[in-house]
């Protein structure tokens, strides 16, 4: 049981790891199921073939009319936000917001439900992929908020030119529109150049023991 009450409104650090800290991605369509996942399931409504919409997600980078439309149904019933995020070989790093009482219990679920049969399946794997249920820290404050985006976005070693994070989409161009939510943290920065440097200079790895836990681990 989770210590922690997730409430609506609040937000989240949200991170989980392969079970004996195996790799979860291996190859491009890995990476790019998970990412999928994590744009598409942030409403509860069914997105109707899904295996259709990821061909079209993998051809077109997100900007497929078809996912578009999909991506504005999403938008109006949506009940988890995502702010940033950080995909690594073993593990993953996520800022949610919690929009309706028991939203980001149920994206989680769908998500690593979703993940695990298609992982299984493309693999010839059974069982667990994850090490146990997911783990959430509360964000209690702004300065926290702010920090863990920069620790979430500088855990590559290659963390500035990495595809597989949100930091591109702060500094550069947000690739995925309002399913990325990343202005509550962009928001705070006079540019995104500013936020580059915020980045560059933050002592992010110091600043939470949830944190520096996954950290050990994985």
């Amino acid at each position: 049981m989770r210590n922690i009450r997730i409430a609506p409104g609040e937000y989240y650090h949200i991170y989980n790891r392969g079970v004996n800290k195996q790799k979860i991605f291996h190859d491009h369509r890995d990476w790019s199921r998970f990412l999928f996942l994590i744009l598409y399931f942030q409403s509860v409504e069914t997105l109707g073939h899904i295996q259709r919409l990821f061909e079209e997600f993998l051809k077109s980078n997100g900007q497929h009319s078809v996912l578009t439309k999909v991506a504005q149904d999403i938008k109006k019933k949506r009940n988890v936000e995502l702010v940033a995020f950080c995909l690594m070989p073993n593990h993953f790093h996520l800022i949610l917001k919690e929009v309706e009482e028991g939203g980001i219990a149920r994206y989680m679920q769908r998500v690593l439900n979703a993940y695990t049969k298609y992982y299984n399946t493309k693999h010839e794997k059974s069982g667990h992929l994850f090490q146990g249920p997911y783990q959430a820290v509360h964000i209690e404050d702004n300065q926290q908020l702010l920090h863990l985006s920069a620790y979430i976005h500088k855990n590559p070693e290659n963390w500035r030119s990495y595809m597989w994070s949100s930091y591109s989409d702060m500094i550069i161009k947000n690739r995925w529109g309002e399913l990325l939510r990343e202005e509550i943290v962009l928001g705070q920065f006079k540019n995104s150049q500013q936020y580059k440097k915020f980045v560059e200079t933050s002592p992010a790895k110091e600043i939470e023991e949830g944190i520096k836990l996954v950290n050990t681990q994985c």
